[in-house]
């Protein structure tokens, strides 16, 4: 089966964007600027381009974190920091690792002209994280705009995937078992990583087994024939949101070039900063 062009541009800009999860100065930056730990720092550094926002807010956008997660995070973030000094701090460690991974000015200046057309065209409906990112200005640093640009449109197809998963019916929580079902992501690693107690991962894998969605028990589950048609249908809708609301204004050619520019700094970052077991998934693409 074709892997739709949408997907393949998310798998080039999609580990540009996780530096800011998975590098280690991450928490030092955020401890840096008065945050407490990892977590407080990855949920104030994602959530600053929507300001001084509360828990139920990043509950709604992120989608699939425990509720309980968020609110340890939010909003005393806000009280130990600033969004603008969330943002600056995100922006400077990220652009800081991009460049230890080898990323140079030519290249990354070539997908910033391909890119920011693409970002000034993208259709923003229902799309809170990518409107909110895509006002902040672009660096004149070349390799800080790409991957400002890159976390931008990496929020258009996340804002674009939330929409799916609600149209079809599944919550953030059950999308993730779903995604654990289907074996792109290990139940320990997914569970952990988003706050979810065993307990209430049991209940979300006994809802959608009485649903026909996934067999087996909750440390084993699997995709019955009705799940993967639905799992496909979402990434379908994913894919599709994606390329009709910003990315069809790149040509094919665009995208084989952005592809190919990038293609050696990306390597570099999955194999230097992406851990190959993530709840992103991103190694399993």
């Amino acid at each position: 089966m074709a892997i739709h062009l949408a997907r393949r541009i998310w798998t080039t800009l999609e580990p540009l964007h996780d530096v800011v999860y998975f590098g280690a100065p991450i928490k030092d930056a955020g401890v840096g600027i008065g945050l407490r730990g990892y977590w407080q720092t990855y949920f104030a550094f994602r959530a600053a381009p929507l300001g001084a926002v509360t828990a139920g807010t990043v509950v709604a956008t992120f989608a699939g974190f425990h509720p309980d997660m968020i609110g340890k995070a939010l909003p005393d973030a806000w009280v130990r920091s600033t969004p603008q000094q969330s943002l600056d701090a995100r922006l400077t460690v990220s652009t800081g690792l991009l460049r230890g991974a080898g990323a140079g000015s030519a290249e990354c200046a070539r997908a910033v002209e391909l890119l920011v057309p693409v970002q000034r065209g993208a259709d923003a409906t229902g799309r809170a994280l990518f409107a909110a990112n895509a006002e902040l200005p672009l660096s004149d640093d070349p390799v800080a705009a790409l991957w400002q640009l890159a976390t931008t449109l990496r929020e258009h197809r996340g804002d674009g995937h939330v929409a799916a998963l609600v149209s079809h019916g599944l919550t953030g929580a059950q999308a993730l078992v779903m995604q654990v079902a289907a074996g792109k992501v290990p139940e320990s690693v997914m569970r952990a990583a988003r706050g979810w107690s065993e307990r209430e991962w049991s209940d979300n894998v006994d809802e959608l087994r009485a649903r026909g969605l996934i067999k087996g028990e909750p440390t084993s589950s699997s995709l019955t024939v009705s799940g993967a048609e639905l799992l496909r249908r979402v990434e379908a809708s994913t894919d599709d949101a994606a390329w009709n609301g910003a990315l069809a204004m790149l040509s094919q050619d665009a995208s084989a070039e952005l592809a190919y520019v990038l293609g050696p700094l990306v390597k570099q970052v999955q194999a230097s900063l992406v851990p190959p077991i993530n709840p992103i998934g991103m190694g399993n693409e």
